[in-house]
């Protein structure tokens, strides 16, 4: 692409923005969210946001003067300082995203890359990512034997 080098800024740019006209982040949100809900580490996040509400909740009285915005953006700040949301966020992704990103997302990434790369052509050659490359090598190392 107009002689960009691999890696280069503009051209992770260019196709960022390729795949995402081309619909791909949008499935893979759908993908992803089609079975969040299923997941032990949402039922288990939910389960425990809802009962740090409701435990907070029993400490308060309703009467018709409550001011529920305040009250709801002290529930909602108590809930972020408490960092149950990262743990919780960290394990669904692991459940969700992690076991897709190998067999589902990356085939599909890497075969809208290599038709934005050469458009046209029929190559169905795996694109080598850098990462890939150092992998290999290091693994191909021999380590000394003590």
């Amino acid at each position: 692409m107009a002689g960009l080098p691999p890696g280069d800024p503009q051209l992770v740019s260019m196709i960022v923005n390729h795949l995402k006209t081309q619909g791909l982040f949008d499935q893979f949100r759908r993908d992803c969210l089609a079975d969040v809900d299923t997941k032990p580490a949402y039922l288990n996040l939910r389960q425990r946001v809802d009962n740090f509400v409701s435990n907070h909740l029993s400490n308060h009285t309703w009467s018709p003067h409550l001011n529920k915005n305040q009250l709801r953006n002290n529930i909602r700040q108590l809930v972020l300082q408490s960092g149950m949301l990262e743990q919780g966020v960290d394990r669904i992704v692991a459940q969700v995203v992690d076991p897709k990103i190998h067999h589902t997302f990356r085939p599909q990434v890497e075969r809208v890359v290599r038709e934005f790369l050469s458009p046209g052509a029929q190559n169905e050659q795996p694109v080598v990512c850098p990462i890939q490359v150092e992998e290999r090598q290091d693994n191909n190392i021999q380590q000394p034997v003590a």
